[in-house]
């Protein structure tokens, strides 16, 4: 049976978001990128874990799709001359920070025919984050859920 969305040629289709409404935020894990003791504004994965244990990894592909996936949080690592990758439970470095303990409402996603997923979109009671593959960074911004056609108000 053929997929009703283009599906990433390298990553997979990866989880169906759906599975995740009705599931209740209740930690954070992050991986950031340091370099020369800096560490980037922005996430290279997330990993959302919910009130069932699962957690969903985010990243950027390597296509600039969006991954969404169910596996654990890696070990950080060094990458030698080009920094390291830092992985710990974050708090208020994101945008889902302010959802912690919420419920997953609604999701929506965007696909590009070349790459599959390029954007999710979790609603939450109190509004709603966006996650773009963006040029193969990952983006992550809180949005109003309420202008969203077609999804369930809280």
């Amino acid at each position: 049976m053929e997929p009703l969305h283009p599906v990433c040629r390298a990553h997979g289709a990866g989880i169906e978001p759906a599975s995740l409404i009705g599931r209740r935020l209740v930690r954070l894990v992050a991986s950031w990128h340091v370099y020369g003791g800096r560490r980037d504004g922005t996430p290279v994965d997330l990993w959302l874990i919910d009130d069932h244990g699962v957690s969903t990894h985010l990243m950027s592909g390597t296509d600039w799709c969006l991954v969404v996936e169910a596996s654990e949080p890696y070990e950080g690592y060094d990458m030698g001359e080009w920094g390291r990758i830092d992985v710990w439970p974050t708090q208020e470095e994101t945008p889902f920070a302010c959802h912690i303990g919420d419920a997953v409402l609604g999701v929506r996603e965007e696909w590009e025919p070349r790459t599959g997923r390029v954007a999710l979109e979790l609603d939450f009671s109190s509004g709603g984050v966006r996650c773009e593959g963006w040029s193969g960074e990952l983006r992550v911004r809180a949005v109003d859920s309420s202008a969203s056609p077609g999804m369930p108000g809280p």
